[in-house]
């Protein structure tokens, strides 16, 4: 069993049905629960999609993606003055967004084994805490 942590791309693509990504992901998705492995990431993930959401539509449409998005993950990683320590840290030695530093800093505080994302810059960046960081095009599952 590992803990897997799905940057908020991933999610916008699953959701969306994405016709580049959402199949892989369905796939990646369907072998993690065969595993056993635990899905997890962050409360920015959660604002990060709904602010797509609003901006495009009604606000149920909002409530049921909320309603799905929080049935996906094992865990919501919160953003806490622990983290906000790592992010420092990540944000202030590698040159990396705002964002990224805070998903980056939420797994590493979570013990995360594969940090899956579709932002190929985050590939091969070394933060304690995580495993390894792999693109949605080269993941092992």
């Amino acid at each position: 069993m590992s803990r897997i942590y799905w940057d908020s791309m991933l999610f916008i693509y699953w959701l969306e049905n994405n016709p580049l990504f959402a199949k892989r992901l369905e796939a990646i998705h369907d072998r993690m629960r065969e595993r056993k492995d635990e899905l997890i990431t962050s409360a920015v993930t959660i604002g990060e999609v709904l602010a797509g959401v609003y901006r495009k539509g009604p606000e149920s449409r909002a409530n049921e993606v909320r309603a799905a998005l929080l049935s996906l993950p094992s865990e919501v990683i919160p953003f806490t003055a622990e983290t906000a320590q790592r992010y420092a840290r990540v944000r202030g030695s590698m040159d990396v967004s705002s964002p990224d530093a805070i998903h980056l800093s939420c797994a590493a505080s979570a013990g995360t084994d594969l940090f899956l994302t579709n932002d190929h810059e985050l590939v091969g960046k070394i933060v304690p805490g995580i495993q390894f960081i792999a693109a949605l095009d080269s993941s092992p599952l």
